[in-house]
This record gives structure tokens, sequence and C-alpha cells, in this order.
């Protein structure tokens, strides 16, 4: 077992209720194909946009670093930065929306390539 290190940059810590009333909290994690964490961020409230949760992290001086060359494939909620691959906004992207269609441009074809490499971690 390979440990990496977990950070929580804010010191100050409130209980998160979301609308439903249960404790929420934001976070983010980076994993390899080979499904190997190599960073986790915790801490954030819940309802925080995750483009805000990452600027925070990779300005942070023990930060999340993306090596040089390298790229990270993230949900349309990161934005478009130089190191995170999203997908097009407002084009096809579920695997279930092409089930019985073909990518029909060049943003749906990547849209579909997209979130075919997508994983889920449990």
């Amino acid at each position: 077992m390979e440990l990496i290190s977990a950070h929580l940059f804010h010191l100050t810590f409130k209980e998160n209720r979301s609308k439903k009333g249960g404790t929420t909290q934001n976070v983010l994690a980076a994993i390899t194909f080979d499904l190997k964490f190599t960073y986790v961020l915790a801490g954030w409230e819940g309802s925080e946009h995750d483009s805000r949760i990452l600027t925070d992290t990779i300005t942070h001086p023990r930060g999340f670093r993306i090596p040089e060359g390298k790229y990270y494939l993230a949900d349309a909620r990161y934005g478009i930065r130089n190191e995170i691959i999203s997908p097009y906004r407002g084009v096809r992207y579920h695997l279930k929306e092409f089930s019985n269609h073909r990518p029909e441009n060049a943003k749906e074809h990547f849209n579909l390539r997209h979130s075919s490499l997508r994983t889920t971690v449990h």
C-alpha cells in the first residue's frame, strides 16, 4: 500500500448542511488510470463550485501539481484549463446518450471518448 498526502487547507471547520439537512463535504481527488490516488483534498463545503476548489488548490503552495506534459480528465464543472481535459458543454456526453446514435460531429465524438475514459472510485 502506498501512502499519499491528503490536505485540509482550511483550518476552521464548520458543519456544512445540505438543503435536505444532511452534512456535506466536497472532496477533490486525482487518480491515475490504474486507480492509484495521487492527490486528495477534503473539507470544502459541499455546495462549493468545483472550479473554485481546483483554482484554490493549484494556487496553494502545497496544493495539487500536475507534472509537465501530463493531463487529467475532469467533468465540465472544472472549466477549461491547460492541463485539465474537460468535455464540451452543451454537447451529448453520457454513454447512454450514444447507445442508439453514433456521434454526429467532432465535438460529440470527443465527448464520447472522454466519457468512456472516466472512472468511478468507490
